[in-house]
């Protein structure tokens, strides 16, 4: 099956949005010097400018997986596929450390924990591989795309991390 080539999501002018997944805090909890790198990162136009703050907030916080997901956003708002790769592989093990599982997720199974605590360490993995899935098809790479999907169904089958929109690309369904 032929997926067309998914174009990079559009800003609104602000690199960063405020949003964020479940498992990771709110951006009012973290610590002021690691907040101060978000606000920063999003205030500013340049991405390049957002990337260095976020790369100094992870040096700070290696632990804060609220950083790791701006990073890979911002990455793969800018089309920095590679990149963003590179980020969610690093917040999928921090993620991992974290919750204590496995870093790998093919040999994850829904009995590795408790994927229903949505303010978790492994809620934030489960959040995490559906960016990795997303990337996967950006990047034209439907069957590992596929694969990613397909165990997130088996961890995920409420599909709290909303899976089901990037199967629903992979499938086909013009989003």
């Amino acid at each position: 099956m032929h997926v067309r080539p998914m174009s990079a999501p559009q800003s609104s002018g602000h690199i960063l949005s405020a949003t964020r997944p479940s498992g990771i805090v709110a951006h009012e909890d973290l610590p002021s010097p690691i907040a101060g790198y978000l606000a920063a990162a999003a205030a500013t136009r340049d991405w390049r400018e957002s990337e260095s703050l976020l790369l100094r907030a992870q040096q700070a916080s290696p632990d804060c997986l609220h950083v790791y997901y701006t990073l890979y956003k911002l990455y793969a708002v800018h089309n920095r596929l590679s990149d963003a790769e590179r980020a969610v592989h690093m917040a999928l093990d921090t993620a991992a450390r974290l919750a204590q599982i496995d870093s790998h997720w093919q040999s994850l199974t829904s009995q590795s924990c408790d994927w229903t605590q949505v303010d978790s360490p492994q809620h934030f993995f489960l959040f995490s591989l559906k960016a990795f899935a997303y990337i996967r098809l950006r990047q034209q790479r439907l069957s590992e795309a596929r694969q990613i999907l397909s165990k997130l169904r088996e961890i995920d089958p409420q599909d709290t991390v909303g899976a089901s929109v990037i199967q629903a690309y992979a499938d086909g369904v013009p989003l």
